[in-house]
């Protein structure tokens, strides 16, 4: 009979922990919370466009937007950036990369909360690598590679195809290393 009553009171007792734990966060960074919405925005917008894609062509569609410049197309990555290991045959390459970028999502979004002295721009940066990573992972769970849909051309160059996740990743990772290279006088602590 013992037994049987401690399992409720041990749940409500864990249950407790995890709601001061919660309130703690929200109450001692609340403000950086809020730059969740933009990582909300970007895998919402991310999801979107592939959804389209994927639901009007086919895989290896292409169209022409801006003559030898600027292309829609449907291409699938189940590779890491710019195609890399795109041809392995490893069944566990997809297992290492969706690990991978869990592990980057949970240490980003633990930098987003907890880092002291930042400003908008890292806040922002972070918001916006976490959203692309977890656009991207997204894919690799559901399809086992990544949707791609622009691809940019310079002369014969062909600059490998991307994703509004793959902007995302680029525009943060810029924003953070402008802090980092060129850091401000003074970091707002209360963003």
């Amino acid at each position: 009979m013992q037994r049987e009553c401690s399992h409720p009171l041990l749940l409500l007792y864990l249950l407790y922990i995890l709601n001061f734990l919660y309130f703690q966060i929200l109450m001692i960074h609340a403000n950086r919370l809020r730059w969740l919405i933009l990582t909300l925005i970007v895998v919402f917008l991310d999801r979107l466009s592939k959804a389209a894609i994927e639901a009007k062509t086919a895989e290896g569609w292409r169209h022409e937007l801006i003559h030898n410049f600027i292309y829609l197309v449907h291409s699938k990555n189940p590779g890491i950036a710019f195609s890399m290991l795109a041809n392995s045959q490893s069944p566990w390459l997809r297992i290492g990369l969706v690990l991978l970028s869990l592990v980057f999502i949970a240490v980003l979004a633990w930098l987003l909360v907890t880092n002291k002295q930042v400003t908008w721009r890292t806040l922002a940066g972070l918001s916006l690598l976490i959203g692309g990573a977890a656009g991207n992972l997204t894919d690799r769970i559901v399809h086992g590679a990544v949707t791609d849909f622009f691809e940019l051309w310079f002369g014969t160059y062909r600059y490998p195809a991307f994703n509004v996740a793959d902007s995302a990743i680029t525009i943060g990772a810029i924003l953070v290393l402008l802090d980092v290279l060129f850091p401000p006088k003074h970091a707002a602590n209360s963003l």
